[in-house]
């Protein structure tokens, strides 16, 4: 049974409820919107893993909205799927522009809908009940405690994976040394925050020996960030 939670926005009821079906017997909890003001309320008030949104909404389209969220910190790595009845090939083009992580056309089987949705949480690091997170060619697996990069095992501490794994599920997210000092170690726990840059460079000089040392990146008046960018 999953625990991820999904925002449906979908103008048309019918269409709405059937996607609640759907989601709710694949083990989904679902939030539901008709349009983009009452999925805003909807996400401030919650907290979903993914957003499944009609291209075509009342009001501000679905593509509109998600390019406002894309934008904003608050809620830009929550993985959006558009949903809708433009094939053409400029309109895909358009929709993944602004950020979203997929797109289905209408008409759609139910499979496929589950296995998008299952395969952009997988990717995000999201998947309840997943224990692999796979950023590239770098896997880190939380049941057995291992981060590899192709075949090879990387040699860190439970400390270095706690960060690795806490950057790896925030991608292209910056985090200042406080905060990672609050994720990784914990609130009652006082460090001093150059501990993080030590691990930091512990860490990418592991990562060097694979020619990945870049992926851990410092932004400077910041913090730290993972990107493969």
């Amino acid at each position: 049974m999953n625990e991820n939670t999904i925002l449906i926005v979908e103008d048309e009821a019918a269409i709405r409820d059937m996607l609640k079906i759907i989601l709710e017997q694949a083990g989904f909890k679902t939030l539901l919107a008709e349009e983009a003001a009452s999925a805003q309320i909807q996400l401030t008030d919650h907290s979903p893993d993914l957003i499944v949104l009609d291209w075509m909404l009342p009001g501000i389209s679905g593509v509109d909205w998600a390019r406002r969220l894309k934008k904003d910190a608050s809620y830009s790595e929550i993985p959006i799927i558009l949903l809708t009845a433009r094939g053409e090939e400029e309109d895909k083009v358009r929709g993944l522009e602004i950020g979203a992580d997929d797109y289905i056309t209408k008409p759609f089987s139910p499979k496929e809908l589950i296995a998008r949705i299952r395969a952009v949480l997988r990717r995000v690091g999201k998947l309840s009940g997943s224990t692999q997170i796979s950023l590239g060619d770098i896997t880190l697996d939380t049941e057995q405690h291992r981060i590899t990069i192709g075949n090879r095992h990387l040699d860190v501490s439970p400390t270095e994976f706690r960060l690795m794994h806490f950057l790896m599920t925030h991608p292209d997210k910056v985090f200042s040394r406080t905060q990672l000092l609050d994720q990784v170690w914990g609130r009652s726990v006082y460090i001093d925050e150059r501990t993080v840059d030590v691990h930091i460079l512990r860490l990418r000089k592991i990562l060097a020996e694979f020619g990945k040392e870049d992926v851990v990146q410092t932004v400077r008046g910041f913090g730290y960030r993972f990107s493969l960018q």
